[in-house]
């Protein structure tokens, strides 16, 4: 036990999270011999096997499944070491992990890293986009400092401050540019094409369509993998779709297809950023959320009005 290292903990958690040698070690940088050497070594200094080695995949043992959980939270609190000595500095400098949504990273991130790299040269930003449900387990665990969401996330241990609100708009073939905007009830009967499960944007969609009680969803649903995708299929007389105002100038310049607004009240999110409550640099975080929302402010100004 006294040859435990931080390193073969960090490898083994990777380990644990891919369940996968090869997609563990390119995600620690190593390669993949390098990274079963060192988690041969921790089993033999515990003495006990952490994994069940098979033909095609990997499991954690009984006692590996506990004890992954000891090392995050070992881990975590090493990170933390590291953020109390950053929120001792004036300027925030060192790694900054930052989460984003895809339905927010594409349009939002150029601008907002070209910001904070003005305002804070010193640091070195690491960006992960996924799903919400993703970004708060990796920030819950640590591998996260702050996550950029649609609020809220209900989370007790996590701190959530607004940044901004932004309407959705409809997306329609071009050649129905002058047509009516559907209501709620006549989107029901449309094909509405939306993001495939997982996205909290599809719910948020969804939920716009349902609005009135005991309103079941719209009757023929097809699914994309991004925005991009569904607005291309919409310009392809697929169906219509909704996609956030900040994502507009983007997809829709290459596109066959009109953007209309709703009626009032117009569905809408809340785009918000959100840490650990005990994080030590929440202080810090604070501050990049009003540089974050300052960002998002300039690029909704400067984003072309639709009708």
């Amino acid at each position: 036990m006294r040859n435990l290292t931080l390193r073969q903990l960090r490898y083994f958690e990777a380990l644990a999270r891919h369940r996968h040698f090869g997609r563990a070690a390119e995600a620690c940088a190593i390669s993949q011999p390098a990274l079963s050497v060192q988690v041969k070594e921790l089993e033999e200094s515990l003495g006990v096997d952490l994994l069940e080695r098979g033909a095609r995949q990997i499991r954690l043992s009984r006692f590996g499944e506990e004890f992954v959980g000891r090392v995050r939270d070992i881990l975590r609190s090493v990170d933390e070491l590291e953020d109390l000595a950053r929120a001792s500095r004036h300027r925030l400098l060192g790694r900054l992990r930052i989460g984003v949504i895809p339905t927010i990273a594409p349009y939002l991130l150029p601008r907002m890293i070209a910001d904070l790299m003005a305002e804070h040269p010193g640091l070195d930003i690491h960006v992960r986009e996924t799903v919400t449900t993703r970004l708060i387990e990796e920030l819950s665990e640590g591998r996260l400092d702050t996550a950029i969401v649609a609020l809220p996330v209900s989370e007790p241990s996590l701190m959530e401050v607004p940044l901004f609100e932004e309407p959705f708009l409809l997306v329609r073939p071009v050649a129905d540019a002058d047509k009516p905007v559907p209501s709620r009830a006549k989107l029901r009967e449309m094909r509405l094409l939306l993001l495939e499960e997982g996205h909290c944007f599809r719910e948020q969609a969804l939920s716009f369509c349902t609005a009135e009680a005991g309103v079941s969803k719209p009757r023929e649903l097809l699914d994309g993998s991004s925005l991009s995708t569904l607005v291309q299929m919409v310009g392809a007389g697929i169906g219509i779709t909704l996609i956030p105002e900040i994502a507009v100038s983007v997809e829709t310049r290459s596109a066959a297809v009109a953007t209309a607004r709703f009626d009032d009240p117009q569905p809408s999110r809340r785009i918000g950023m959100i840490w650990r409550c005990t994080s030590p640099i929440a202080r810090q975080l604070g501050e990049i959320a009003d540089l974050v929302r300052t960002s998002a402010a300039t690029l909704q100004a400067s984003t072309t009005p639709f009708p």
